[in-house]
């Protein structure tokens, strides 16, 4: 987890429903009875050279895109309007490869000010998320979008499944699958140096008591994925809930622990609605 929340903790766990091909592409899954919790047990695990005794372990590209739609596109006539959202509907529709990359959709429509909309990215190459989003971006609708916020990331273990069955194997790890809950909230974060240079048994104190009153909100999943030297930010961070209260009373009650002295900064945070990509972009005009 990690500070508004806390120091990131990779510790991925199977989901407790198998996400459907018709869920990952268009609306959330029905909630669950279990918890969705991701929290681990112990302290961030520290960067290990690969063991070559074992299959190497293909990282996914994670992105998290943030669009503002330009006030003329809304004056176009409702036919033309419509063309371009099917034409940009369509270039995602292309690009959602069982096993090889995976988008979904999100709503920012009167939560923030300064986007419209998220697509939320996971592949293995970064020519891939490259291209696709050039499509994007070429299609009608992509001449009337900004992008204000852009955070590239990757997992360093398979933390999301794309209907690849070797996802699960090997190495111990698990894998979640994302966009399940109706609700993301997702934001950028630095720790400060001062938190790396801590020995690891302490950096274990402080994170034992971030762990423990995470564990106390079960029905909020995070996701972790990892920016260093990639990207501006060290991580980003997503939480997945059906019950925003939940997300709200964690961050609250994190703020007051020791750990979240090490917090460099973690904002903006982009509270965000899960949709398919028609109905997202019908919100938008």
């Amino acid at each position: 987890m990690a500070d508004t929340a806390g120091t990131p903790v990779e510790t991925p766990i199977k989901s407790a429903g198998a996400t459907t091909a018709a869920q990952a592409a268009g609306a959330p899954a029905a909630v669950s009875g279990r918890p969705a919790s991701s929290y681990g047990a112990g302290s961030q695990p520290q960067a290990q050279p690969h063991d070559p005794s074992k299959p190497p372990v293909k990282r996914q590209i994670v992105c998290f895109s943030f669009y503002k739609v330009m006030p003329e596109w809304r004056r176009l006539p409702a036919e033309t309007r419509a063309e371009h959202k099917a034409a940009f509907a369509e270039v995602l529709a292309k690009w959602n490869k069982p096993g090889e990359f995976l988008s979904m959709t999100y709503s920012t429509v009167g939560t923030r000010g300064d986007v419209d909309m998220c697509v939320w990215s996971i592949g293995y190459a970064v020519d891939e998320l490259n291209r696709m989003r050039s499509e994007l971006m070429a299609t009608p609708l992509g001449g009337y979008l900004t992008a204000p916020h852009n955070f590239l990331a990757m997992t360093k273990r398979s933390q999301y499944q794309i209907d690849r069955p070797d996802e699960s194997e090997g190495e111990g790890r698990g894998a979640i699958r994302p966009g399940g809950q109706k609700y993301i909230f997702i934001y950028p974060f630095w720790k400060t140096r001062a938190w790396y240079l801590l020995p690891a048994e302490e950096r274990k104190r402080l994170m034992d008591e971030h762990i423990r009153i995470g564990l106390q909100y079960p029905r909020v999943k995070l996701n972790t994925t990892y920016s260093f030297g990639i990207d501006d930010q060290e991580f980003v961070v997503a939480f997945e809930t059906n019950f925003p209260e939940d997300f709200l009373d964690l961050v609250q009650q994190l703020r007051e622990t020791e750990i979240s002295m090490y917090t460099l900064q973690d904002t903006p945070i982009f509270s965000c609605v899960r949709l398919s990509a028609e109905e997202m972009l019908n919100r938008i005009g």
